[in-house]
């Protein structure tokens, strides 16, 4: 039948012609995809393109100048706290050093008369020929050296076991002079025969208050206590030795102490006895103060725990300073990384 014969054909060929027009359009829309497709990253067509060249630099800057003052402020911080630590240090060892040496204050007080000390002497095989008080520094010259002779000191006779020797002392204790206005002394002589020894010499101690002596209940123990505390000196034979005390009495925290300083001259004795007497050796002593002057001594301890205690005080608030200035620029670091990555995950939003 012809009618069907030609439409067949026609049919055929319009789906041929879709087909291929059909391929021809789609291979455009490739080709157009592949052209666009360089095009996107290079170009500068658009705002987005525009913007997203621009913000790398901006953001590489901003993200640097956050590090370095990070930096700087870690940096303060540890510096503030290395000042804090060197001066709580410090003030600790100032302190502990000052409370270790203490400073000496010396006062001198003038007085008319001093309690009168107590001189004791052990003279061993010598024996005290006579003891008078004079004044004025003027000592009569000796009538009868080597005698024995009337005296007006007031003189004990003092035994007791001795602290260091273990052995039996004897000491004979005499009043010492008191009115330094008027330069009292006390002039003693003693005589000792032939001795074994290959040296001759009177030992002595001075101690402060002769009254402390008489008042004592156990003489014993109170010599004993003075040798224990007390300095003892000696003065040799052929001689006549001027000893001048001082009284230093020193004050402190805890106790107070009582020292005796001395100067001494020795002169030598011209000894014009006949010769049968002078086998026996004479001894001179004279026993005088050197001035009206009480000489003080006070320990005093300069550290002062109020300002040391202040100082730390002022140390610790700068650090807990320093701590809360370094908690708050971390929160405040934190915040700003915080934004930092929300507005880096808009963008990125943006894009896709």
């Amino acid at each position: 039948m012809p009618g069907k014969e030609t439409s067949r054909p026609y049919r055929e060929f319009n789906d041929d012609e879709e087909d291929e027009g059909n391929a021809q359009s789609q291979d455009s829309f490739d080709d157009t995809i592949e052209d666009r497709g360089p095009d996107l990253p290079n170009g500068s067509i658009t705002p987005d393109d525009d913007r997203g060249g621009s913000s790398p630099p901006m953001r590489f800057s901003k993200t640097c100048v956050k590090n370095v003052f990070t930096v700087v402020l870690i940096f303060i911080y540890l510096l503030l706290t290395a000042v804090a630590v060197f001066l709580a240090y410090q003030t600790i060892s100032d302190f502990l050093e000052k409370l270790s040496q203490p400073v000496m204050s010396v006062t001198y007080q003038e007085v008319d008369s001093f309690s009168r000390p107590g001189i004791a002497l052990y003279p061993g095989n010598a024996q005290l020929l006579s003891c008078r008080h004079h004044y004025h520094d003027y000592i009569p010259p000796l009538l009868h050296p080597g005698q024995p002779e009337e005296g007006d000191c007031e003189i004990t006779q003092v035994s007791y076991i001795g602290p260091f020797s273990n052995r039996t002392e004897l000491a004979v204790v005499v009043q010492g002079p008191s009115d330094v206005r008027n330069k009292e002394l006390v002039f003693m002589q003693f005589s000792q025969n032939e001795t074994q020894e290959d040296f001759s010499a009177i030992t002595y101690m001075l101690f402060a208050k002769f009254s402390d002596l008489t008042d004592s209940t156990n003489k014993s123990e109170f010599m004993r206590d003075c040798e224990r505390n007390y300095s003892t000196w000696t003065f040799s034979g052929g001689f006549r030795t001027w000893v001048k005390m001082s009284f230093v009495k020193t004050s402190g925290k805890s106790n107070e102490a009582v020292e005796f300083r001395q100067e001494s001259a020795v002169v030598k004795f011209n000894d014009k006895r006949p010769e049968a007497e002078q086998t026996n050796q004479l001894f001179f002593a004279v026993f005088e103060w050197r001035d009206p002057f009480m000489q003080e001594i006070r320990v005093i301890v300069t550290a002062n725990p109020w300002s040391s205690i202040a100082i730390l005080c002022g140390v610790f608030m700068a650090l807990f300073k320093a701590a809360n200035f370094a908690k708050l620029t971390i929160k405040w670091i934190i915040t700003m990384r915080k934004r930092h990555l929300k507005y880096k995950a808009r963008e990125l939003n943006q894009i896709n």
